[in-house]
């Protein structure tokens, strides 16, 4: 059992019965005398997602959970459940839509290198590459006097995914997207 100050981002933990990873952690340091160090985690509920915050002083004792990573790629969609292939046994993991719908935007067919989180032989949820290479579907022509620091305009790619990319960008271009941020990086 670890203690909140050795918790990393990534990690599982079992809280009340419920099986949470860790996304996010603040870490307050108090200047009065004797006063612990909090740290405020964010956590996603797994499976089925949902969002989560508690505080901890350094000393809590969290029950640590056996997440395994496992290098997988997606399959199809069948309804909600989407099916991933395992890389290495070549076994199958499908998962609700809802277990993974903050990954759905990113999610293309054939795509490579998905690390599916398992728990006691069983798929919590998956993650995606922090960066993808998408192609824009939709976005309003592009200007030739724009500059690369210019402003922005909104981009549709086949996912549905929108976001905001560079006045110079047209329909068809392939660009990189940061996963966490879901931002606009750069030209592919």
């Amino acid at each position: 059992m670890p203690k909140a100050a050795d918790v990393k981002r990534g990690n599982l933990v079992e809280i009340n019965g419920q099986y949470m990873l860790v996304q996010q952690i603040d870490v307050k340091s108090p200047t009065a005398r004797g006063a612990q160090t909090l740290y405020r985690m964010r956590f996603s509920k797994l499976p089925g997602g949902g969002k989560y915050e508690e505080t901890f002083t350094g000393d809590d004792m969290l029950k640590e959970a056996q997440l395994e990573r496992r290098k997988c790629s997606y399959l199809y969609k069948e309804g909600d459940l989407y099916t991933f292939m395992d890389s290495e046994d070549y076994s199958q993991y499908m998962i609700n839509a809802d277990a993974i719908e903050a990954q759905l935007p990113y999610l293309m067919d054939g795509m490579e290198n998905i690390m599916a989180l398992l728990v006691e032989g069983k798929v919590m949820t998956i993650e995606v590459p922090g960066t993808v290479v998408m192609e824009i579907i939709e976005t309003v022509p592009g200007m030739k006097a724009a500059s690369a620091t210019g402003r922005t305009k909104p981009a549709r790619f086949a996912t549905g995914l929108e976001l905001q990319v560079p006045e110079f960008l047209e329909a068809g271009e392939k660009v990189k997207i940061n996963t966490e941020t879901g931002k606009y990086l750069s030209r592919a």
